[in-house]
């Protein structure tokens, strides 16, 4: 805030609490200086919830000591780490490539919200909602987001993933949808190479392409017992 608005900020304090008023000229003009030093950085009001005569005035109403700078400004920069921690980065328009552009937008999109020019950016909360009907009949439609010719070309890098995929469509049970007794792999997780030292310590954890016979076995059972 200018030295204006600072003094009327001290002018709305003095009626507020009269403790404040300084009748001497030259003691006033030495607190106006004071207070704008100390408050050169907060403004007195955002368009976004921050008033600094509201944050005087609960003082005020709620402590029972003389207001100082401080109990201004220390609510303001609660105010702008609370924004800080509210706010996601959303992506520059600026060229990628044009690397000070891209950082001078981000700075100043932070600087925007931080000083309550500009409201935090958020993600949208995730929740549970029904398909749309268009949206739906277009997944049957494609299948997969993975293409064909592009899952063939993965099934080497992706050896466990490719030998579920395949039993599946073989019409036998997912293996992967219980859990391993002997590796302990969870559900949904591929099973690992389990070696036992003499110690009984259990070493190495590399993942297997197909699972053990057990879990297997498992599977099967439970795909008849269901069918």
């Amino acid at each position: 805030m200018d030295r204006r608005e600072t003094a009327a900020l001290l002018a709305y304090i003095g009626r507020l609490d009269p403790r404040t008023i300084r009748t001497d000229q030259g003691e006033a003009r030495d607190q106006l200086a004071q207070w704008h030093e100390l408050l050169d950085e907060v403004p007195l009001a955002t368009p976004h919830a921050w008033d600094a005569c509201v944050v005087a005035r609960r003082h005020i109403r709620v402590s029972p000591y003389q207001i100082l700078p401080a109990d201004i400004a220390r609510p303001w920069e609660s105010y702008k780490r609370d924004r800080l921690h509210r706010h996601t980065d959303p992506t520059p328009s600026a060229d990628p490539d044009d690397q000070a552009a891209w950082t001078a937008e981000l700075v100043g999109t932070r600087r925007a919200v931080a000083t309550g020019s500009a409201q935090p950016v958020m993600y949208r909360q995730l929740a549970a909602s029904r398909v749309s009907p268009r949206l739906e009949a277009r997944l049957k439609e494609v299948g997969s987001c993975i293409p064909p010719d592009v899952r063939a070309a993965l099934a080497p890098f992706r050896r466990a993933r490719a030998a579920r995929e395949a039993a599946l469509a073989q019409g036998q049970p997912d293996a992967l949808s219980v859990r391993c007794g002997w590796c302990e792999a969870p559900v949904g997780e591929p099973c690992r190479r389990r070696r036992v030292d003499p110690d009984g310590f259990a070493r190495g954890s590399a993942p297997r392409a197909t699972p053990h016979h057990c879990r297997l076995d498992l599977a099967a059972a439970q795909h008849a017992a269901l069918a």
